[in-house]
């Protein structure tokens, strides 16, 4: 059993394609071993920022014997069906039998194949997937066809030791590759993975980025430690940086202490944005140091290249802070007729025009939370401003953020310079809440507006395409309607919104004498609610709730307060966690179906009381009283949303439906006793739609 090493050298690959590239080619090579019968364990899979490297172990010296047998046509079929079937087969006519059967003589391929040599196999596979790579962006250079990422150097493609043989566009496939660039530049012999690794460690190359991240963590975190700072955690610029060296070495630089009189974030976003340098905190607060990561043991300690990044970055953090003073000139009230320039959706208008819808939808929301209305309008109104400022059009993640600064700096309220700077959250499910209430109402207007929009002009998500993060918008509303507890109709918000668009949208054919009303917002209000019922699925599937049961809730109608009905939802799934939930639910089910095979044999419904009179057998009296009582019961609590105490009252059905279906039988032979049943089995229906569409949870 062999080792298959492989590793494509070349230019530098852009760090945040190395882990989708290695995982690719991982994939490739595996999915093309397995077809070709082959074998494999411990698929290794490595990326720096100058290699690709691949290792499998126990692969076999070659593909397996095949021995097949394939019917043909009839010997007297016509000839090109006869030559068709052979050439398909990889046979000649010397090569068959001649059969027979019921239907008469055919021919019968006997097919011996021999396995291949899995070098043999690799010389084919390798090249071709080299140039059908998947890179999101590549390049031609030279005078070839090839394509890749960034010039291709070599191939080292060796198995059990020995080179594989290939050629693509003049470059050989050999045993040799090289170290660092600058501190182990030499060519390298190898003749296996372990070989490999030792030379490319030797020669200043971490092979893993995982330890190379770990390694960035380690140094950057004792460095800060020795100084009495903290580095500031940033779990994606760590493996960025990993993607930029091969041998990383961490070095301290230092600012000007001036420059903290910018927003911490506005220093921190400049230098990771621009350096990729980490920032260090001092007692709580931004230190005028950073951390950078060199790919190279200097001569000097690192001494001229902390010097040049301290020269960069001096000149990045005076533009911020030029950006800074300048924009703090001009009030943010003033900026909104500039937003009339920004066009938010060709369809949807300016964000000048978004900003009066946001506006307007914040008030409403606020007066339902309880918020401050004239302080959530105001939020709302200015929420946009900042991207039209210098700092936001040179740093847009900071967008939010920096109107909120601006707001205070020019004496407008904590509250409402919080929800600017807020009302963007959550960006993402581990982002925070806001907890202040006229936030909410902001990022919830934000969010429902372009929720709103875009179902308006039937701009949704599909399968895997959502290039307008509508699903990361759905989410952020149903966390801060849940996480902050509040109650909200969607639908008596989202109707109006989207009759709105609908009414911008619709333009009326000339060539109609009579007046045209526009489409029912309804239709698609009741659309964008669905999509809120999947995400909830997916939101609370993370908790570990069962989709059935919001599937169970959501069947109800009408059901578009989203907290109410996760409050339901749980009160649902501790009921059926219970003995006497998971009965009454296999008994509730069976007279669901009994109901529904009845329904459609009989081509009615069962709806309306049973007469008492003919509630002859005494468990049919008990469950009849029992149903009645539940009922009762169960709709006051869903009404006082009680539903803790609307499960107990369907809870005592339990009994009376078992005692019911052990000795009474429904379908008894006289039909005034059968239908009477029939329609004590629908109250039972009934009584359980008070809570929950039984029908629709699994189990």
């Amino acid at each position: 059993m062999a080792e298959l090493l492989i590793e494509l050298f070349s230019e530098e690959i852009p760090a945040r394609m190395q882990k989708r590239a290695a995982e690719d080619l991982s994939a490739l090579v595996c999915d093309g071993l397995k077809k070709a019968g082959l074998t494999f364990e411990n698929v290794r899979k490595f990326v720096t920022p100058r290699r690709l490297v691949l290792v499998l172990d126990n692969l076999p010296a070659k593909t397996p014997d095949v021995s097949d047998e394939r019917k043909g046509p009839r010997v007297d079929a016509p000839e090109r069906a006869i030559e068709g079937f052979l050439k398909s087969a990889g046979v000649s006519l010397d090569d068959c039998e001649i059969i027979e059967d019921k239907k008469g003589k055919f021919y019968l391929a006997k097919i011996e194949k021999p396995g291949r040599a899995t070098a043999q196999v690799l010389a084919e596979l390798v090249p071709d997937i080299i140039r059908k790579f998947p890179w999101p962006k590549s390049m031609r250079w030279g005078s070839g066809s090839l394509r890749w990422v960034r010039p291709l150097h070599s191939i080292c493609c060796m198995l059990d030791g020995e080179i594989v043989p290939f050629e693509i566009e003049g470059i050989k496939s050999g045993n040799t590759t090289r170290g660092h660039r600058f501190m182990g530049p030499d060519q390298i012999t190898v003749t296996g993975f372990e070989d490999y690794s030792k030379h490319l460690r030797d020669q200043f190359v971490m092979l893993d980025a995982a330890e190379r991240g770990d390694f960035i963590r380690s140094e950057a975190e004792k460095l800060a430690t020795s100084k009495g700072l903290t580095l500031i955690e940033d779990e994606g610029l760590i493996a960025e940086v990993a993607g930029l060296v091969e041998w990383p070495v961490v070095l301290m630089g230092e600012f000007d202490q001036a420059f903290l009189d910018v927003p911490p974030e506005v220093v921190v976003t400049t230098i990771k944005a621009h350096q990729k340098c980490f920032c260090l905190n001092k007692n709580g607060r931004l230190a005028n140091r950073y951390l950078l990561v060199s790919n190279m043991i200097a001569r000097d300690g690192g001494r001229k290249i902390v010097q040049g990044n301290n020269r960069v970055i001096a000149a990045r953090l005076s533009d911020a802070k030029f950006f800074w003073d300048q924009d703090q000139r001009t009030k943010l009230e003033d900026r909104l007729p500039a937003l009339e320039n920004i066009t938010f959706h060709a369809k949807l208008g300016s964000q000048r025009e978004r900003v009066g819808r946001i506006e307007n939808l914040a008030g409403k929301i606020a007066k339902i939370i309880g918020a401050d209305v004239e302080k959530a309008t105001l939020a709302a109104r200015l929420a946009k401003t900042d991207l039209v400022t210098d700092m936001v059009g040179e740093l847009p993640e900071l967008q939010g953020l920096m109107g909120g600064y601006y707001a205070r700096a020019q004496g407008i309220g904590d509250d409402v310079a919080d929800a600017i700077a807020g009302h963007y959250k959550p960006q993402g499910p581990t982002d925070s809440v806001p907890e202040n209430n006229i936030t909410q109402a902001v990022a919830l207007a934000d969010k429902l507006d372009t929720l709103a929009g875009f179902w308006a002009i039937d701009e949704k998500p599909t399968g895997s395409k959502d290039p307008y993060a509508l699903r990361r918008a759905a989410l952020g509303v149903i966390r801060l309607l849940l996480e902050g507890n509040l109650r909200v109709s969607l639908l008596s918000i989202l109707e109006p919104v989207i009759s709105g668009f609908q009414a911008q949208l619709f333009v009326r054919d000339d060539d109609q004498e009579d007046e045209i009303t526009p489409p029912d917002a309804g239709p698609v209000a009741d659309d964008l609610l669905h999509f809120f019922a999947d995400r909830l699925k997916v939101y609370l599937r993370d908790k570990g709730i069962r989709h059935d049961l919001i599937d169970a809730v959501f069947a109800l109608g009408d059901q578009d307060d989203l907290l109410m009905i996760v409050k339901r939802v749980e009160a649902l799934s501790a009921f059926l966690e219970t003995d006497d939930g998971s009965n009454l639910l296999a008994g509730v089910k069976r007279a669901m179906n009994i109901l529904k095979i009845e329904e459609k044999k009989d081509k009615t419904r069962y709806d309306g009381n049973p007469l008492q009179n003919l509630l002859v057998v005494g468990q049919e009296k008990e469950l009849h009283r029992a149903v009645t009582a539940a009922i009762a019961h169960s709709l006051t609590a869903v009404k006082s949303e009680n539903y803790t105490e609307a499960m107990s009252a369907i809870a005592k059905l339990r009994s009376p439906v078992d005692d019911f279906f052990d000795k009474v039988v429904v379908n008894a032979d006289d039909p005034n006793f059968r239908e009477n049943r029939l329609k004590l089995l629908n109250r039972i229906r009934e009584a359980t739609l008070n809570v929950a569409d039984f029908s629709k949870i699994e189990g």
